[in-house]
């Protein structure tokens, strides 16, 4: 709470959630009182279950775990074949028609995925994973986006702790961490995205900032990029992000930036 807070007290002003993120929409909801929900753009997804009934339940649940009339933006949390993108999207149209949403985006959607979506219902979002580590949204989901109008919140924008300057290669995860799954945290792959880290880490010591905020800046630099989603644990780590606010760039830094990026393993 005192977290949020001091993100809002210091003018971030888009606060994220979902339906699968166990007590965070509760304890967001405790956050908001006292002024706080009217300072604020709020987000939150339906998680798992994409039927019109599914949609309907966790917005409803939602509304009452954040004790709030409505949300500004209510997202589709993942892209799931086996329920009819038509039918979640109308359902995703009543609902901003109904007023309990101002809104309505998708995440972790691809071109082609958005494509269908839109056939159906016009969407304002999409929340797709992009950081200084995983690029695959450049080639074609970040130039869909911009011609078609949909902002991006990017989420994992520190590369799930890969660019935070916390780990050595013989750090072991946990088997129950979902790191322990992901390509970039195995073996050798997790050494070298270390050793990328290590030389940008040079390239941001250079400009008077840390790595994460060499990180955050990096993707706010781009104007299609709308919002970076950053997952301060306290008002300290805020101080951090932050930090990135305001960044910028040379031709030469960017360049730079690029050729350390080629040594990146694929994720």
């Amino acid at each position: 709470i005192s977290t949020i807070h001091a993100a809002v007290d210091n003018g971030i002003t888009l606060i994220d959630t979902a339906q699968a993120y166990l007590t965070s929409e509760s304890s967001i909801g405790k956050a908001l009182k006292g002024g706080y929900r009217d300072r604020c753009f709020l987000a939150t997804k339906v998680s798992g279950n994409y039927s019109h009934e599914g949609i309907r339940s966790a917005m409803e649940n939602s509304l009452r775990a954040m004790d709030v009339d409505y949300v500004d933006l209510y997202q589709i949390h993942s892209w799931a074949p086996w329920y009819p993108i038509e039918e979640s999207m109308e359902t995703m149209a009543r609902l901003a028609e109904e007023g309990k949403t101002r809104y309505i985006g998708v995440s972790n959607f691809n071109a082609e995925q958005m494509g269908q979506a839109l056939q159906t219902a016009r969407f304002h979002s999409n929340q797709p994973r992009y950081n200084m580590l995983d690029r695959q949204i450049e080639a074609e989901d970040i130039p869909f986006c911009e011609e078609e109008g949909i902002g991006i919140l990017a989420h994992s924008p520190l590369a799930k702790g890969l660019l935070t300057g916390k780990y050595t290669p013989d750090h072991k995860f946990p088997a129950d961490d979902e790191r322990s799954g992901f390509a970039h945290f195995q073996d050798e792959a997790f050494a070298e995205c270390l050793a990328v880290a290590d030389r940008l880490a040079e390239v941001a010591h250079a400009k008077g900032l840390n790595l994460i905020q060499l990180a955050i800046g990096w993707l706010l630099r781009l104007p299609a990029i709308t919002c970076v989603l950053v997952g301060a644990k306290s008002p300290a780590q805020l101080e951090d992000h932050l930090g990135a606010v305001g960044v910028t760039f040379g031709a030469d830094e960017l360049a730079h930036i690029e050729d350390i990026l080629a040594s990146t393993p694929p994720s």
